[in-house]
């Protein structure tokens, strides 16, 4: 497709600037007033009617102004739009949220998908590269001839247990021994590595033929199994009926249940790019319910050698340059909380450097 001219530029940009502000047709008047050109009305018309039939803009009615096309918005996103930065307070906002504790994953995803819909106004998804843990202590309680607990402490902190009921009776003296042996045998170990062989030493060394190793290391497997994969978080869903689009509550429904799904989520399109940003338009989208919307979406660094990503759902008329600001800046403070593992402030977000009316990090 040919180059556009500087001047099908500006008035391109002015048009989908003038439509995110207001979600109305944006007519020439309001372009001649608004692009900063010294041309007549008469030529900005010629200008929009070639930039529609380029496929940049479309025209919803004859007398009508222009809105943007998912060609229109592409070429703004790629080059034209104007890399925004937050503002102080923004920034401020984003730290004062992000003030939680590292070690809490799946509180902090919570919140983390919280704070990036508070912060756009759209919906909002965080999908947690969850990293591995481990089980650092096992507890077993014995409580009688027919019954014990099993208590694991994750090396996350988090504490899972088990009530046991058992078709035969069992001692006291050989519910310690297996307490004992797995202590020695199955902690501070990834998942992997609770293997059969390992199961088999055990039985062999607490005298185990009724199946007691196993339906403990089993618990133990299911626990790390459930804490290793993918944890998707939406919050902010409701704010689809406050913008223009959605008023129809079919189609606000419509995707609000697709995003209501938690394997949707886990297999959202456009997930396998690398760091950075990445953003789809409209028909970009695979999924149906997602090609009337954009997605923007910024990976983070979830530690050992894993990713997750934070997003934002909303109509192909969001303000790209400000949403890809806020979540560059949420996607980095969550890379650097978890990379520190500490629960105190995100490392190097404690002072802020303002420079031509901007913010800025220092790590100093």
């Amino acid at each position: 497709m040919a180059e556009l001219s500087e001047r099908k530029k500006k008035i391109l940009t002015a048009v989908i600037e003038a439509y995110i502000a207001s979600a109305e047709p944006v007519g020439s008047k309001r372009i001649a007033e608004e692009a900063g050109l010294n041309v007549s009305s008469a030529t900005i018309r010629n200008e929009l009617a070639e930039l529609t039939s380029l496929g940049y803009l479309e025209q919803p009615h004859t007398s009508a102004g222009r809105v943007p096309t998912a060609q229109g918005y592409r070429l703004y996103v790629n080059e034209l739009m104007e890399r925004q930065r937050l503002s102080k307070e923004e920034a401020e906002e984003i730290n004062r949220s992000l003030q939680i504790k590292a070690q809490q994953f799946d509180q902090m995803m919570d919140g983390v998908g919280k704070i990036a819909a508070d912060m756009t106004n759209y919906p909002a998804l965080a999908l947690a590269a969850r990293p591995p843990d481990t089980i650092r202590r096992f507890d077993l309680l014995y409580v009688d001839a027919n019954t014990f607990i099993i208590v694991l402490l994750l090396g996350s902190n988090k504490v899972e247990n088990k009530l046991v009921h058992l078709p035969f009776s069992v001692e006291q003296s050989m519910v310690q021994k297996l307490s004992t042996v797995f202590n020695a045998n199955f902690c501070s170990i990834p998942e992997a590595e609770i293997t059969q062989s390992l199961i088999a030493a055990a039985e062999k060394a607490v005298g185990d033929t009724m199946g007691l190793v196993a339906a403990v290391a089993g618990f133990a497997i299911q626990i790390l199994s459930e804490r290793r994969g993918a944890h998707p978080v939406l919050a902010g869903e409701s704010k689809l009926l406050q913008l223009p689009e959605f008023r129809d509550p079919d189609k606000a429904h419509n995707l609000m249940d697709y995003l209501s799904n938690a394997e949707h989520l886990q297999n959202l399109p456009g997930t396998d790019f690398g760091d950075g940003l990445k953003v789809l338009i409209g028909p970009e989208n695979v999924a149906e319910e997602l090609r009337d919307s954009s997605v923007i979406l910024a990976k983070y660094d979830a530690g050992d050698g894993m990713q997750g990503i934070i997003g934002v759902v909303g109509p192909t008329r969001m303000d790209y340059s400000k949403v890809a600001a806020k979540l560059s800046y949420i996607a980095d403070g969550l890379s650097r909380a978890l990379a520190n593992g500490k629960d105190s402030a995100l490392p190097g977000f404690g002072k802020l450097m303002i420079q031509d009316g901007n913010s800025t990090t220092s790590d100093k």
